[in-house]
């Protein structure tokens, strides 16, 4: 592949609800993320297989305001935005280690829309978007390569998670 192509993996929250025993839940990818991991693992090493030179950690719907709302346990989301955040960097080198490629593959973070994706009018006010990013990126920048700002809601989102991603030292992608 020519040095200037970048493959990236795949769409990971789609390919676990195909793989996933479990009915679709508000919770989407993290839901499988705590009951299944070796899934989210074996998506990884697949992609890896496939030839990605990016896995992305698999965060996207594991925020502390989406566990707040989904999760069924508001009360404890804090707790478990730490334990999703650690298992999922775990299961992406893991994946990597386990793969031994021949080609580069780098991990990156994963910065989501905070409350889902497209929709900005649920955004978070811009202090506390900021505030929530650093929370995210705190958790993910000493185990990734590089801090992916996926699927922003809008403009200010965008700005908010690309400033805490920047704040890092990390090489930041936004889209």
């Amino acid at each position: 592949m020519p040095k200037n192509v970048v493959l990236l993996d795949g769409g990971m929250g789609q390919e676990l609800l195909k793989r996933s025993a479990q009915a679709p839940h508000p919770m989407w990818s993290a839901k499988v993320l705590m009951d299944e991991p070796d899934i989210v693992e074996a998506v990884h090493m697949d992609y890896i297989a496939a030839g990605a030179n990016v896995i992305t950690i698999n965060t996207y719907s594991a925020t502390p305001e989406r566990l707040a709302r989904d999760s069924g346990a508001p009360e404890k989301a804090d707790a478990l935005f730490q334990t999703l955040q650690a298992r999922a960097i775990k299961l992406a080198h893991s994946a990597l280690s386990k793969s031994n490629p021949a080609h580069e593959v780098r991990i990156a973070g994963c910065i989501p829309p905070l409350n889902g994706s497209y929709h900005p009018e649920h955004a978070p006010a811009p202090d506390e978007m900021l505030a929530i990013y650093r929370r995210i990126v705190a958790c993910q920048r000493d185990s990734v390569d590089f801090l992916m700002c996926e699927t922003m809601s809008g403009v200010g989102e965008a700005v908010a998670a690309a400033t805490a991603a920047l704040e890092s030292g990390l090489p930041v992608w936004l889209a």
